[in-house]
């Protein structure tokens, strides 16, 4: 493990704020899985594909996939039973990878950037660890690897639904007491550590996603049904056995970025540390005043780090693509609309292991160092 170093902010594009990439249904073993494209902006770009979390989509990944469009040729999939794509027979964390590996093989783009994003963080795990020919770098984002003290996560308290026989019938009911604008400030507030970090237009979409739930008679049941596959791999990883979430990330060998914020309220705060321990050649970037879902809530940054991984990885010693301008080295200068990265460990800010800043909507700024 290492600390992650952060490429320089004026080399990504002007802050804006970009609609929902278009999207199309594509038949795959005989289901629909819903795709985004994020066409790339500059030759040389190379495939990356994006899978979301528990209860998200690939709506979730409209900002990063936007500010990387120079270096990556993007898609981002709706996992069975979420999003736009249609329900699944299993809701596993074996059978959601299965689909992202028959997705690039069906696609013919591998090897692939991979990004996965909490339970899309597990999925991803397994595809390195078991297909490495389809990965070219793993970018994990507060990835819901094995914990066991679940009273560090508000999922802690969905627990007794797994023991309710057809608990998924007492989560539809539950939905249809919210309001969608109601449910999505839910959402938003378990995941998000600054609301005042999200735009309007980003509010508004998620109350779109949460009437698309609600006109989705499985949702409920693929909710709660991946939930328990999640909570019953994690029990198996610390048990003998193959199958192991731990395992499979120590025998992960692509270059790997690891994000972790530390207002995360839904996987425990120690999993991303851990997990860059246990993968061999990670980077970790932890971030502090930030939640569950930094793609999100600060893509910029996030960006800045997978940008930097991509030039590490690159033999050219830059990232894919791009106009030749990229390769100052990775945290040189200061860029707008950067907050100005430090480290407490005083690493100069382009190896920074503990980001201490983050920068908010319309080129705001805010120190976070306190």
């Amino acid at each position: 493990m290492k600390p992650a170093a952060l490429w320089p902010d004026h080399l990504l594009p002007a802050h804006h704020v970009p609609p929902p990439w278009p999207g199309r249904n594509v038949r795959l073993d005989g289901t629909v899985t819903y795709v985004r494209d994020t066409p790339a902006t500059a030759p040389g770009a190379e495939p990356a594909l994006y899978v979301h979390g528990l209860g998200g989509s690939s709506q979730n990944w409209t900002d990063l996939a936007g500010l990387l469009a120079d270096r990556l040729d993007g898609q981002a999939i709706d996992l069975p039973g979420f999003g736009r794509s249609e329900p699944g027979r299993r809701y596993t964390v074996p059978a959601f990878a299965d689909r992202v590996v028959r997705w690039i093989e069906h696609s013919d783009r591998g090897p692939v950037h991979l990004f996965g994003n909490s339970l899309g963080g597990a999925v991803t795990v397994r595809v390195a660890a078991l297909r490495p020919d389809l990965v070219r770098t793993l970018t994990l984002i507060s990835p819901a690897l094995p914990f066991l003290d679940f009273r560090r996560s508000l999922q802690g308290r969905m627990l007794p639904l797994l023991a309710i026989p057809r608990g998924e019938r007492l989560a539809a009911w539950r939905l249809a007491q919210l309001a969608p604008e109601v449910m999505a400030q839910q959402v938003m507030e378990a995941c998000i550590a600054d609301l005042t970090r999200i735009s309007e237009q980003r509010r508004l979409e998620a109350v779109e996603e949460i009437r698309i739930r609600y006109e989705a008679a499985h949702y409920a049941a693929a909710y709660v049904r991946t939930f328990r596959g999640l909570v019953s791999s994690f029990l198996r990883s610390y048990l003998p056995g193959s199958g192991s979430l731990w395992r499979l990330a120590a025998s992960v060998r692509v270059p790997t970025l690891v994000v972790g914020g530390r207002q995360d309220r839904l996987v425990d705060v120690r999993v991303a540390p851990q997990a860059a321990r246990v993968i061999p050649d990670s980077r970790l970037l932890l971030l502090d005043g930030v939640g569950h879902v930094a793609q999100l809530e600060v893509p910029r940054t996030v960006a800045r780090a997978v940008l930097a991984l991509l030039a590490e990885a690159s033999p050219a010693g830059s990232p894919p693509g791009g106009d030749g301008t990229s390769t100052a080295q990775p945290g040189a200068g200061r860029g707008r609309g950067d907050a100005g990265a430090r480290s407490v460990t005083g690493r100069p800010a382009g190896q920074a292991s503990e980001l201490i800043a983050e920068t908010g909507e319309g080129g705001r700024r805010r120190d976070m160092a306190g």
